[in-house]
C-alpha cells in the first residue's frame, strides 16, 4: 500500500510538472515584442528589433542594421516573416536581403502579458553558406503603444543629455511625413530661422516605440547614417531615449525632448 501510494503521488507530481511546462505560448505571444536584455545585460538601442506576432501563422519584423562593410544593409519596416510555434518553441525566419536567410529560434522559459524570457539561437546564412550563429538568453518586453501615426508632424527640440552620437545642443527641427520620409532642420544663427538640411535621402519608421532613422548627406563620398531611439509621445511633447555604446565598450544614455509645432 505504501509503495502504491508513493507511485501514485509521484505520478501526480510528474503530471503536474508536465502541465506547468505548457506555457500557452501560442496565445500569450500575440503582440509586439522588443528586445530588452541579452544575457542579463541591457540591450543597446542600436541593437534592438521588434517582432509583431499577429497570430500563429502571421508575423512581422522591424529592424535596422548598420554595417558599412556590406551593401544592401537590412532595413525592414514591418517585413512579413514566417512563424512556427510548437509548444514552447517559436521559430521566426525571414530574408532581410537577397540571398540571406535569418532564423531565430526561441525556447520560451517564461511568458506573461508584459515580458518573456527565452533561450535564443540565431543562424544567418548568405547564399547557403553560414555567416554567423549565436546562442544566448534574452528577455523581451511587450509594447502596448504604437507611435507610428502620432509621430507625424513638425517637431522642435534639443538634446537634453550630456552626450549624444550627433550632439545637437541648440534647437533643431524634425518633420516626419506619413510616407516614411523626414526633413531635418538646423537653426540659422543670424535670424534664428530653421534651414532645411540638404540630404540625398532621409527615411524613418516607427515600430511600437522604436524609432529608426537613416539619412545620407548630399556630396561625394558621403556615408549613410542611422540612429535608433525609444520614444514616448504625450500630447504635444515627445521624448527620445537611447542606450549607446562607445568605441571602448562603455555605455551612456542619450536623450532628446521636443514639442510639436502648431
Amino acid at each position: 500500500m505504501v509503495l502504491a501510494a508513493t507511485l501514485i503521488c509521484g505520478a501526480c507530481l510528474f503530471t503536474s510538472c508536465k502541465k506547468d511546462d505548457n506555457l500557452n505560448v501560442a496565445e500569450k505571444i500575440v503582440g509586439m515584442w522588443i528586445v530588452a536584455d541579452t544575457d542579463g545585460q541591457p540591450a543597446a538601442t542600436n541593437e534592438k528589433i521588434v517582432f509583431d506576432i499577429v497570430s500563429t501563422t502571421e508575423a512581422y519584423v522591424s529592424l535596422s542594421i548598420q554595417d558599412r562593410t556590406a551593401e544592401d544593409t537590412p532595413w525592414s519596416d514591418r517585413e512579413e516573416i514566417d512563424v512556427e510555434i510548437n509548444g514552447n518553441d517559436v521559430i521566426l525566419s525571414h530574408s532581410p536581403k537577397p540571398g540571406m536567410t535569418v532564423v531565430v529560434g526561441l525556447h520560451i522559459e517564461s511568458i506573461t502579458d508584459a515580458t518573456l524570457t527565452a533561450k535564443r539561437t540565431v543562424t544567418i546564412r548568405q547564399d547557403g553558406g553560414l555567416v554567423k550563429s549565436s546562442e544566448n538568453k534574452v528577455r523581451y518586453e511587450k509594447m502596448n503603444v504604437n507611435y507610428r501615426n502620432a509621430i507625424c508632424g513638425y517637431w522642435i527640440g534639443r538634446m537634453t543629455s550630456a552626450e549624444s552620437e550627433y550632439g545637437d545642443i541648440g534647437n533643431h527641427g524634425w518633420e516626419f511625413n506619413d510616407d516614411g520620409t523626414f526633413v531635418y532642420f538646423t537653426p540659422n544663427a543670424l535670424d534664428n530661422e530653421m534651414i532645411e538640411s540638404e540630404d540625398e535621402y532621409a527615411d524613418y519608421f516607427v515600430a511600437g516605440n522604436l524609432l529608426c532613422t537613416r539619412w545620407k548627406n548630399v556630396g561625394e563620398g558621403q556615408e549613410e547614417h542611422r540612429e535608433w531611439w525609444e520614444i514616448t509621445i504625450n500630447g504635444d511633447v515627445m521624448n527620445w531615449t537611447a542606450l549607446r555604446k562607445r568605441a571602448d565598450g562603455t555605455t551612456y544614455t542619450a536623450t532628446y525632448e521636443m514639442e510639436k509645432w502648431k
